[in-house]
């Protein structure tokens, strides 16, 4: 038997979490073309013939502007000191063949596990600009592989997951075959409604923007989840835009969110939305740690 952690790293939006949920097959990371959408590291647990592969999707790393950006990249750079396998993920479309990624480079410089460049992205890319790609690459760093794939549409991803079968090192499953990830459930409830958040406004409402679940209720004898969550921002001047004209976005933000938890919890759901301002939330510690995230070192 062979069992190890991957950790999938990388810049924002060079998509890590398009990949996980590839990987394991089912989606358990939200995904937005907004970047730095990932704030949680998140496993995701796939069983092979002969192995078990634990999955770890991380923030991008990206410098820092706030505690919870801290947070954030102290979480990655965490990752690839933990894993048996670093899966560094780039943009195929990136032409700069890793000039973004001095830092993560550095860091995996000091890895002593196994290092695979992930090549995102390539359904975006002619063919015959791979090869000069993937040679300026290598030029970078003496990796153990070097696989281009696109996650989003599953292209070579069997090819990864072979490279990654064969780096697993030798031991026990860590967590039963029926076990999918380390997040509870109402880390997905809130994220879901995040997603939606992400996907209808725009400017620094996505960046600025959090969701608390304060009530989780288990399907009563109706068979319906009763889900009670708030939408934190920064500003008052924020408040008006996420609730819309005669609450016309909240509902659209409920009315998808409910759509995708109904089809992730297979029951029916009530979900009540609700907009607080919490000024300078990504600065208090107190309520990052509500909403779940790392705690750096950096103290």
């Amino acid at each position: 038997m062979r069992c190890g952690f991957v950790a999938l790293i990388g810049r924002p939006n060079v998509g890590k979490s398009t990949l996980l949920n590839r990987l394991v097959g089912t989606k358990l990371a939200i995904v937005s073309d907004k970047p730095q959408t990932t704030r949680n590291r998140i496993a995701g647990v796939r069983n092979y013939d002969g192995g078990q592969a634990i999955f770890l999707d991380t923030p991008g790393i990206h410098r820092p502007t706030h505690r919870m950006n801290v947070r954030m990249v102290d979480a990655a750079v965490e990752g690839i000191r933990e894993a048996d396998i670093v899966a560094l993920v780039s943009d195929a479309t990136d032409a700069r063949a890793g000039a973004g990624e001095h830092f993560i480079l550095e860091q995996v410089r000091h890895a002593t596990a196994p290092v695979t460049l992930v090549i995102n992205k390539v359904d975006l890319v002619p063919r015959p600009a791979l090869l000069p790609l993937i040679d300026r690459w290598r030029l970078r760093h003496p990796f153990a592989s070097i696989i281009p794939v696109s996650a989003l549409t599953g292209e070579n991803v069997d090819r990864l997951e072979q490279v990654i079968i064969e780096h697993l090192p030798e031991g026990d499953p860590v967590y039963p075959t029926d076990y999918l990830t380390d997040q509870p459930e109402r880390f997905f409830v809130a994220e879901t409604v995040r997603e939606k958040v992400l996907a209808l406004t725009h400017a620094e409402i996505p960046f600025s923007s959090a969701v608390v679940v304060d009530r989780f209720e288990e399907a009563d004898e109706r068979g319906i989840m009763r889900f009670y969550c708030s939408i934190l921002v920064e500003r008052e001047s924020q408040k008006p835009i996420l609730v819309g004209r005669a609450g016309e976005m909240i509902k659209r933000i409920g009315t998808a969110a409910r759509h995708d938890l109904e089809a992730f919890f297979d029951a029916r759901v009530f979900l009540d939305l609700r907009v607080k301002v919490a000024s300078d939330w990504r600065e208090d510690d107190r309520l990052l740690n509500q909403l779940g995230m790392p705690r750096t070192k950096r103290g």
